[in-house]
């Protein structure tokens, strides 16, 4: 194996740990943001329950 061989070689598992690095790294992110998105959808709808059942409650006394 000659050295521009090895080189090419290197370079290519060099590139494929740097992409599942960045990978793992930007799917980590998207889901932190996807988590972040579904939870305030869901706090908004339990404040709208919640305003809901205190404003009925609170009408009837």
């Amino acid at each position: 194996m000659n050295k521009g061989t090895l080189w090419t070689v290197l370079g290519v598992i060099a590139a494929i740990v740097i992409a599942w690095l960045l990978v793992e790294l930007l799917w980590g992110v998207a889901m932190l943001i996807l988590k972040l998105a579904v939870v305030a959808v869901v706090a908004v709808v339990v404040y709208f329950v919640l305003h809901s059942v205190f404003a009925r409650s609170s009408s009837s006394e």
